[in-house]
C-alpha cells in the first residue's frame, strides 16, 4: 500500500505535541502537500462564490442555493464505503492527484458553460456533481495522508497549519472570486482552472513513500471497518456527530448571497467579503493554536466552542449592519477553527493507520452532511420561512446540540489529551 509511511520521517514516540510554531514546515513532503491543498482550496472557493452568485442572479430562488449543496453532498454519501477503502489500498497521494484532476475537468466545464452562455442552472449542477465525486475521494485520502508526513508529536501543529491552508484560501478565494466575477465570470473560472492545474502538479511532486503490506485483503466486510471503529470509539463518534448536527443546523454560508444582495445590499465584491470573514477569524485562531496547542480538557473546549459557534451565528442572523455582520462571521470562523483543530487531531491520532482512510471517508460524509446538506437545509428553510429566521433557528440549534452532546457523550466531554493514551 502506498503513502502509509515516509521513509525520511524520523521516529517520534513523544506523546506531547511540539509547540514550535512552524515545525511542520521543516518536512518538505508536508510543504508540498500544504501548498497543493491551499491552491486547490483557493480554486474551490473562487468557484463556490462565483457559482452561488451566478445561480442566484439567474434564478433568484434561495432553494437553488440549497441544491448547490445537495449535489455536492450526495456523492459523499453514496460512495462512502468505496472512497475510504480506495484511500487505504490504492495510495493516498495517487487518489489526491486523481481527485484534483477531476475537479480541474469539472471547473473547465463550468468555464465552458459560462463562455457559451447559460439559460438555466442545470449544467452547473451537473458539473458540481462531478466536483462532489472528486471531493468524496479527495477528502479521505488527503486527511489520511497528512499524518504520514510528519512525526506524531508534530501532528497537532500540522493540523493547525493544514486547517489554516483552507482558511487562508477561504479569505482570499471569496474576495478574489468576487472581484474576478465582477470583471467577468469566465475570468473567475479561468483563474480557478489554473490554480487546480498547479495543485495537481504539486501533488505529483510529493515523495512516494515505500509500499507497506498490511496483510489484509479488501473484502466486502472490510469496507465497513471504518464505521465499526467509529461506533466503538466513543470519543471519535462524539466528535464527528457533534460537528454533523452543529454545522448542519448552524451553517449560514449558503445564504450569504441573500444577505449580500437583499439584506445588506452589497454586490459580488461584498459577497466575497462576507465569505472571507469566517476565514479571517479562523486564520487568526489557527496561528494561535499553532503556537499554543490545546494540551488539556480537549473535550470540554470542543463543546464550549461549538456552543459559541451557535451564539455568533444568531448574532449574524440578527444583524442588518455590514460591519457587525462581518465581525459576527469572523467570530463564527474563529470558534469553528478551535472545534476543527480539536476534532481533526482527535480523529487522526485516535485512529489506527490501517483503517484511517475508511474512518476519514465516514468522517467526510459527516462533514458533507454538515456543510453541503446544511446548505441544502438553509436554502430550503429560507425559501419557506425567510433567510433571517432560518439563520437564527440554526444558531440556536447549534447551541442546543452542544448542550446535548455534553450529556450524551461523557467520554468526549471528559477527554483531556489530543493523543490517545492506553
Amino acid at each position: 500500500m502506498e503513502d502509509t509511511q515516509n521513509q525520511n520521517q524520523p521516529d517520534d514516540q513523544a506523546e506531547k505535541p511540539v509547540s514550535h510554531q512552524f515545525i511542520a514546515f521543516r518536512y518538505p513532503a508536508f510543504v508540498l502537500y500544504w501548498a497543493a491543498r491551499f491552491l486547490a482550496s483557493f480554486a474551490v472557493q473562487i468557484l463556490s462564490v462565483s457559482v452561488a452568485w451566478q445561480v442566484y442572479d439567474l434564478t433568484r430562488n434561495p432553494a437553488d442555493l440549497g441544491i448547490i449543496g445537495l449535489v455536492q453532498f450526495l456523492p459523499l454519501l453514496l460512495l462512502v464505503f468505496i472512497t475510504g477503502a480506495v484511500a487505504d489500498t490504492v495510495g493516498r497521494r495517487k487518489v489526491m492527484g486523481a481527485s484534483i484532476a477531476l475537479e480541474l475537468l469539472c471547473a473547465g466545464a463550468i468555464l465552458y458553460f459560462s463562455v457559451t452562455g447559460l439559460s438555466g442552472p442545470v449544467p452547473i449542477f451537473v458539473a458540481l456533481t462531478g466536483i462532489g465525486i472528486a471531493r468524496a475521494f479527495f477528502g479521505p485520502a488527503a486527511q489520511s495522508l497528512v499524518v504520514n508526513l510528519v512525526p506524531k508529536s508534530v501532528f497537532p501543529n500540522a493540523v493547525a497549519w493544514n486547517s489554516s491552508s483552507w482558511q487562508v484560501a477561504s479569505i482570499g478565494g471569496p474576495v478574489g472570486g468576487g472581484l474576478l466575477y465582477g470583471v467577468g465570470a469566465p475570468v473567475a473560472y479561468g483563474v480557478a482552472v489554473g490554480m487546480l492545474a498547479v495543485a495537481f502538479m504539486l501533488v505529483l511532486m510529493i515523495p512516494k513513500p515505500p509500499a507497506r503490506e498490511t496483510g489484509k485483503k479488501v473484502t466486502i466486510s472490510s469496507l465497513f471497518d471504518g464505521l465499526r471503529f467509529i461506533r466503538k470509539e466513543r470519543v471519535v463518534l462524539g466528535a464527528i456527530t457533534l460537528d454533523l448536527f452543529a454545522v448542519l443546523l448552524g451553517g449560514a454560508v449558503a445564504l450569504l448571497p441573500v444577505y449580500a444582495r437583499d439584506i445588506l445590499h452589497m454586490g459580488p465584491w461584498g459577497l466575497g467579503l462576507l465569505r472571507a470573514a469566517p476565514g479571517i477569524g479562523a486564520v487568526i485562531v489557527a496561528a494561535f493554536l499553532a503556537a499554543k496547542p490545546v494540551r488539556d480538557h480537549a473535550g470540554k473546549w470542543l463543546l464550549f466552542y461549538v456552543a459559541l459557534f451557535g451564539v455568533f451565528t444568531v448574532l449574524f442572523g440578527l444583524s442588518t449592519i455590514t460591519w457587525l455582520s462581518i465581525v459576527a462571521l469572523a467570530l463564527i470562523g474563529g470558534a469553528d477553527m478551535v472545534s476543527v483543530y480539536i476534532r481533526e487531531t482527535l480523529l487522526q491520532l485516535w485512529t489506527p493507520d490501517e483503517v484511517r482512510g475508511r474512518v476519514n471517508a465516514v468522517n467526510m460524509v459527516f462533514l458533507g452532511a454538515s456543510n453541503e446538506l446544511g446548505e441544502f437545509r438553509a436554502g430550503f428553510m429560507a425559501a419557506w420561512i425567510g433567510a433571517v429566521p432560518a439563520v437564527i433557528f440554526g444558531g440556536v440549534g447549534a447551541v442546543a446540540v452542544a448542550g446535548l452532546a455534553w450529556v450524551v457523550f461523557p467520554e468526549l466531554r471528559d477527554a483531556k489529551s489530543l493523543v490517545k493514551t492506553e
